[in-house]
């Protein structure tokens, strides 16, 4: 025994993974002695600590100066503690080398540095929004996070999502955070999303995160689905009296002609008459060239509209368009204020959620607007001046963002604001609504009541010089 021991302080303790110590021996009189010792599991140091990766940044300090470097760091999350920490303000932040494992440590997990391939079939933002609800009321009431993805994988019933979910899962479970699993899928997961739950997981509020993340998921969708309703009827109209209009001048009005033409005995029909027979029979014998020339005109639009000019000119056409401009204008500035309110309520750095509003604003002038704001925030301005300057936000907009800045409840009145002008876009949904009904009443009655004008005026006529309309064909009275 007194070898042994001997022996044994001759040994080195090598760490080769997370749960297993060996004993390696210097010489070959040790061996005798190398054996496996079990770790106790740390939770809080998950196998993922062991691989480091190269992230560079940009930010500014509080006078707005810029500054640039390079940080060897986990991931994102810490990346950003860290530059928080050296009192700077993160404007970019982007991982420049791959994860490369320390000496000695353990690679990382081939099921986390391989994306899942991406699952087929549609996901709707429905179907996210309520996985983000029940996920955040899971991790309200005290489930582990992983149990809780578990758990949401089990009872999902859109096989896409559950694939999703499986992923997700199995992310966190080999180590990572939340926010890089779901980083992972930019067609599910929004960087709206991510950078929320990256924001709750550094600042240790990821419940309440996934909270907010919910109610703006569940109120956007609430305002998308309005939007969508009041434009059904109007649409559904549309497409009735297009219908119909094409039916009466391809097979209906074109029967008329010959029975007209026998009834005046060879006298000239109203004018009226012939211009509606004439737009018949220029719409039948060009009805395939015309519809040719419809879908090539909305073909054209849509590839103009994905150019960067056309999408501008669209864009600033819906908020200046009659009737459904005001819809779209206070719909834009809701979306504004609740993303803005909700990315800085969760702890998002402000130049970082300009960053994102901007690209979630689905809509050009807005983010362009949210440019100049990013701008000037980062030359050390307020939010408040460039939203007045804009044409876009009204002056009550402005003066609250500033009252905001100043009082330090920014994210409080951004929030406020989007749910007042939620209520407005109701308003004015209702409003366009009662107002365009009546529109396309009366624009369908115009349209067959003229056809029905220009039908009979040729019976008049003949009733007028004396021809008997049942004898088709002119017998005096």
């Amino acid at each position: 025994m007194a070898a042994i021991a001997a022996n044994r302080s001759a040994c080195e303790l090598t760490l080769c993974s997370p749960r297993q110590i060996e004993f390696q021996p210097r010489d070959k009189s040790c061996q005798i002695l190398s054996k496996h010792i079990e770790a106790p599991a740390n939770p809080d140091r998950p196998e993922r600590e062991a691989a480091m990766s190269s992230y560079s940044y940009e930010a500014v300090d509080a006078s707005g100066l810029k500054s640039q470097g390079t940080l060897d760091v986990t991931d994102q999350s810490e990346a950003l503690r860290r530059i928080k920490e050296m009192g700077l303000f993160p404007t970019k932040v982007a991982q420049t080398m791959p994860f490369r494992p320390r000496p000695g440590a353990t690679p990382v997990p081939r099921i986390f540095r391989s994306p899942m391939r991406m699952p087929r079939g549609r996901i709707k933002p429905g179907a996210v929004a309520v996985f983000t609800r029940q996920l955040a009321t899971l991790t309200d009431v005290g489930m582990p996070l992983l149990r809780g993805l578990r758990l949401l994988e089990e009872q999902t019933e859109n096989r896409a999502l559950k694939l999703v979910i499986t992923d997700v899962a199995a992310n966190v479970e080999s180590g990572g955070t939340l926010s890089e699993a779901l980083a992972a899928h930019p067609r599910v997961f929004s960087p709206l999303y991510v950078n929320m739950v990256r924001a709750g997981e550094i600042g240790g509020i990821l419940e309440v995160v996934l909270r907010r993340q919910a109610e703006f998921m569940e109120k956007a969708l609430k305002i998308k689905g309005r939007i969508k309703a009041a434009m059904i009827y109007p649409i559904a109209v549309l497409v009735t009296a297009t219908a119909i209009l094409s039916l009466l001048m391809v097979f209906i009005i074109p029967r008329f002609q010959a029975v007209f033409e026998g009834l005046l005995n060879g006298r000239r029909m109203p004018g009226f008459t012939l211009l509606v027979l004439r737009i018949s029979e220029v719409f039948k014998s060009h009805f395939l060239t015309a519809g040719m020339v419809v879908l090539a005109l909305f073909v054209a639009c849509q590839c103009l509209i994905r150019t960067r000019f056309g999408r501008q000119w669209f864009d600033r056409f819906k908020l200046s368009m009659p009737v459904l401009g005001r819809v779209f204008r206070k719909a834009a500035l809701s979306r504004f204020a609740r993303t803005l309110g909700t990315l800085l309520g969760s702890g998002v750095p402000i130049l970082q959620a300009l960053t994102i509003v901007k690209a979630t604003a689905g809509n050009t002038t807005v983010g362009g607007v949210i440019a100049k704001v990013h701008d000037n925030v980062k030359e050390g301005g307020s939010i408040a001046e460039p939203l007045k300057e804009s044409r876009i936000f009204p002056a009550m907009v402005a003066g609250m963002v500033d009252v905001g800045e100043q009082t330090g409840a920014l994210p409080d009145l951004l929030l406020r604001i989007a749910d007042a002008y939620d209520e407005e876009v109701d308003n004015a949904i209702s409003a366009a609504t009662s107002l365009l009904e009546p529109i396309m009443i009366v624009f369908l009655a115009v349209v067959v009541g003229s056809i029905v004008i220009a039908m009979f005026l040729p019976i008049i006529r003949a009733i007028g010089d004396g021809v008997n309309p049942g004898d088709g064909g002119g017998g005096g009275i």
